[in-house]
């Protein structure tokens, strides 16, 4: 069973579409259960001032994708990269057993978008 802010996220998922004034990008997929998400970020005095997401997946994959937009909007670079899969669990209530893997997708997704900026920058 989902929680009300799993729900929430999946029926209403924010920071959804595709940002085309972008920074970073990132790109995960789960090759088991054929979930993937796209992540682009934007990046003003090091901090992530706009990020979107494309996600193809499950309930829990929209939800915890959505999640960790809300979560890493407005952190510096360097907390951003920090966010794990389970505090993206834990701010939606929890995921049933079966689901918990979904929330590594928008921790990897973040952090590949971080890595992609950061070698672009240097």
């Amino acid at each position: 069973m989902y929680s009300d802010k799993v729900l929430e996220h999946f029926k209403h998922p924010k920071n959804l579409g595709e940002l085309t004034d972008y920074d970073g990008i990132g790109f995960v997929g789960d090759p088991d259960c054929g979930d993937h998400l796209k992540v682009w970020i934007k990046v003003d005095d090091n901090k992530i001032s706009q990020i979107s997401f494309k996600c193809q997946g499950c309930p829990a994959a929209i939800a915890t994708s959505s999640m960790m937009t809300e979560i890493v909007k407005g952190l510096a670079i360097e907390e951003a990269s920090k966010i794990t899969d389970h505090l993206i669990s834990v701010a939606l209530g929890g995921l049933p057993e079966p689901k918990e893997h979904c929330s590594n997708l928008g921790a990897s997704a973040i952090r590949k978008a971080i890595d992609d900026y950061l070698a672009k920058k240097a």
